[in-house]
């Protein structure tokens, strides 16, 4: 049955984990199959040609597992190379953006919206276009952080050097007075305490992965896609390097042990 086929999940390193960890838990039922591109990241200060020729080679490689939908869990490919995987990929494909840009529209009281991801991402400006193509009174002000994945990567959630980057990114944002901040990048919601402790209590944080994973469910029900599964946990990791490194890190954070991550060289699906 094609609804029992697995859902291809992909990002640049472990910040899809976020998105998976969502997944796990409102679609139990779901079989996953993850590819982070470990050997590559970050792919937030890379040319659009460059995180596109990357994301054509991983959902080749997830296409040739059987996979009935793929989550583009990274907002810079969701921001830059959605538009060509969309004319290439036959089944459905899910990104990260159109997501967070509503549920932040929904979430605003004063009309004032910060952006944190990527630098690729913000020069994108993709996360402006969609909030105020819902609402064109919106303010949103983006900003890059580039430090907040290979901090992540580097598994300082907790860090005092990754209080101090919170701080030297957010403190300029701050300034506009925003009311919801969207954590733009699937690395950033692992630096979820940092970040509120940082901004208080009167600011909202959004978080893509649960709106993509609302977006998914009801995307394989009008397509009859729901697996008839009740609860799975044979999901599959592959990574482009660091496969027990990676395997660590997911057992921290996801409800299931991943018993094995394998390693696949992703370049020879070109």
């Amino acid at each position: 049955m094609a609804s029992n086929l697995p859902i291809g999940v992909f990002d640049s390193g472990i910040g899809g984990l976020t998105v998976v960890k969502e997944i796990m838990s409102q679609l139990p039922g779901e079989r996953i199959i993850y590819f982070g591109d470990t050997a590559r990241v970050p792919y937030g200060s890379k040319s659009k040609e460059t995180v596109t020729a990357y994301s054509r080679q991983i959902t080749r490689f997830l296409l040739g597992k059987e996979v009935k939908a793929i989550v583009v869990a990274c907002n810079t490919v969701s921001a830059v190379a959605m538009d060509a995987l969309l004319e290439e990929v036959p089944v459905p494909l899910i990104g990260v953006v159109k997501p967070g840009a509503r549920a932040a529209v929904e979430t605003s009281r004063s009309g004032s919206i910060g952006v944190i991801a990527t630098e690729t991402t913000i020069r994108s400006h993709v996360y402006n276009s969609f909030i105020n193509g819902i609402d064109p009174k919106l303010q949103v002000y983006g900003k890059a952080c580039p430090l907040f994945v290979p901090l992540v990567e580097e598994g300082w959630l907790n860090h005092h050097v990754t209080e101090e980057v919170v701080e030297h990114y957010l403190k300029e944002l701050l300034e506009h007075d925003i009311d919801t901040l969207v954590l733009g990048c699937t690395h950033y919601p692992l630096l979820r305490d940092v970040i509120q402790a940082y901004v208080k209590e009167g600011i909202t944080l959004v978080n893509p992965a649960y709106e993509t994973t609302k977006k998914l469910k009801q995307c394989l029900a009008d397509k009859d896609l729901l697996s008839s599964y009740k609860q799975v946990t044979d999901h599959t990791f592959y990574v482009s390097d660091g496969a027990e490194k990676f395997r660590s890190f997911a057992n921290s954070i996801l409800p299931c042990e991943i018993i094995e991550t394998k390693d696949v060289n992703v370049k020879t699906f070109e």
